[in-house]
Formats: C-alpha cells, structure tokens, sequence
C-alpha cells in the first residue's frame, strides 16, 4: 500500500458521521476471499456466524463504528442476471446487515444515467475518498488505492452513491 494512504480501519476510525461504500464490479478476484468463494460454489454454504473468526475482524471494525454513531452504507451496480461472484457476495451480506451495516442493490440497467466514478471507492464523512483500484481479473492493482479530499471529486462520489442508493433495492428485498 503506498505509504500516502492510511489503511482502512485508521479511516474509519477516523470517520464521525458516515461511511459510505460503492461497488460496481461483477467479480472480484482477491486473494483474501479465493477459499470461501470456491467452497461456496462447491457447498452453496457460506459462513454467516458473526462471531466466527473469518468474520471477527469485520464485524468488530463495523460494530466499534456504529456503537459511535458512524452510518456506514454499502450500495452495489450489479448487471443481471448477477454473476456467479454476485449471488456469493449476496449470500453473505447477511453478516453485513447483521452488524449495522445498511445495504442496497442497484441493477446496472437502473443505474443508467447517474454519473460514477471509474473505480469503487469508499467516502468518509463527505469529505475524503479512497478508491479501490483493481485489475481486470478483479484481484488488487498496484497501487491499491487512491485517495483525494479534491471537493469536485468528493461532490462526484457523494453524488453517485446517493443517486444510487435513492434507487437502491433493500439487501432484504434483492433477489438473485
């Protein structure tokens, strides 16, 4: 990670009011996630025990920013039918919601119109970003990340994230 970048739990240890995260890949490829991934497409099972130890960093991370009053939402542009990768990360979003996450899901043909950004990103009190950056197999880019506190940047990814959790679906209500 460059050293210009602070890493994710410092930025949102850092955040007071919100947290806001946009997705718009339909495959990831990240290492970190490789084994659950292929054991779901053999079982169909995935871990949704909040408190098991593939889960513990997360949700203690999530829990710790909330208890503090910090919003944090999560919105996904997912094509459909969703990929394969898409009804994994759906089946395990439970946890998300579980801890205090909020959660929406957006199918590209009704995102049509709403000006993005070229990467995902995450946003801290609307006021820094930190893109996420990947290769074209979905696994991390080098570098990782990017961040900027450039106002016409943060108004673009304030913007986007909110027109797309307005015709966001409910993570309760989405099916794949």
């Amino acid at each position: 990670m460059p050293q210009n970048v602070p890493d994710f739990p410092t930025l949102l240890r850092s955040a007071r009011r919100t947290a806001v995260h946009l997705e718009m890949r339909d495959s990831y490829g990240v290492a970190g996630e490789a084994e659950e991934f292929d054991q779901w497409k053999r079982t169909g099972e995935v871990d949704l025990d909040p408190e098991s130890e593939g889960w513990s960093r997360w949700v203690s991370l999530v829990r710790e920013t909330v208890v503090r009053g910090v919003v944090m939402r999560r919105a996904r542009i997912v094509s459909e039918p969703v990929s394969e990768y898409i009804r994994y990360e759906h089946a395990t979003t439970a946890v998300n919601v579980a801890v205090g996450e909020q959660v929406r899901w957006l199918p590209r043909r009704k995102a049509l119109g709403i000006a993005v950004p070229a990467a995902d990103f995450w946003l801290f009190d609307d006021r820094l970003v930190r893109f996420n950056l990947f290769t074209g197999d979905g696994d991390w880019a080098d570098p990782r990340f990017e961040m900027t506190e450039d106002p016409a940047v943060v108004q673009l990814c304030s913007s986007a994230f909110e027109a797309v959790w307005e015709r966001g679906i409910p993570h309760e209500e989405f099916k794949v």
